[in-house]
């Protein structure tokens, strides 16, 4: 049942990010926090991401312009391991509170409240026009792979931001997806690195061939999607999908998830 519904959700959430705004790390992390503790479920989603962007790297990665990614690329590769280290300080700090609701004991803990604010936060990012519009001048490129970098390695949620700062380069749009692809990879690269440790201590709570499943779901997800619809927005859709992720974000800093 757990390769079912991960399967059906990764492939889903990969042909939803084709038209609903959201990338795939940001709707398939909920799905494995369900299965696997959270910093598990971070590494998960960072490996299936990771292979997905590999899989658009080889289609697109031709187009990437080399003067941006390292402007960008290079703050990100640094502070993605900044990121990744805050993860591992979180990880199994004591419960900041805990409360008993119908006779079960709940516990909230730093990990889940810094992780479900980030949820919530790059969620609204993507609905709130003034938010979703922002758009920052190309001589902050730098500053942009710093904010990408340390949340890409912290959360996986490095999209956004990055988006909000390469809008402004004037690259074609070939250009545009596929920097945007490369500077995905270091930064997944920069953060697994840092993950490894905890994927050799919690090997036993890692199933590889999930991940491998999951990852094969995805890449249908975006080839089939990208046949049936091209790359727009459907707004619904997104409010929809925002929604779902700020209350999964609610459960999930209270401890009920």
């Amino acid at each position: 049942m757990d390769y079912f519904i991960i399967c059906i959700v990764s492939l889903l959430a990969s042909g939803l990010t084709l038209f609903s705004g959201f990338g795939l790390g940001t709707i398939l992390l909920p799905v494995f926090a369900l299965f696997f503790p959270v910093e598990i479920a971070i590494t998960l989603t960072a490996i299936v991401h990771f292979f997905n962007n590999l899989f658009k790297l080889v289609i697109l990665g031709k187009h990437a312009n080399k003067k941006v990614v390292l402007a960008f690329g290079i703050p990100a590769i640094l502070f993605a391991f900044f990121g990744a280290y805050t993860l591992k300080h979180l990880t199994g700090l004591a419960p900041l509170y805990d409360y008993t609701l119908y006779n079960k004991q709940f516990y909230i803990e730093p990990l889940k409240v810094v992780i479900g604010l980030l949820l919530i936060f790059f969620a609204l990012l993507d609905i709130i026009p003034k938010l979703k519009n922002l758009e920052f001048n190309s001589k902050y490129l730098p500053f942009g792979g710093v904010l990408s970098g340390y949340f890409g390695g912290l959360s996986g949620h490095q999209g956004a931001l990055r988006s909000a700062f390469l809008i402004r380069t004037n690259l074609s749009k070939e250009a545009f997806i596929a920097t945007g692809v490369v500077i995905a990879c270091m930064i997944d690269i920069s953060r697994i690195s840092v993950y490894a440790e905890s994927i050799i201590e919690q090997k036993d709570l890692l199933n590889y061939s999930l991940v491998i499943a999951a990852t094969i779901a995805a890449f249908f997800g975006a080839f089939f999607g990208n046949k049936l619809v091209k790359k727009v927005t459907i707004e619904y859709l997104q409010k929809l999908v925002a929604f779902l992720l700020i209350i999964f974000s609610i459960f999930f800093i209270l401890g009920i998830i």
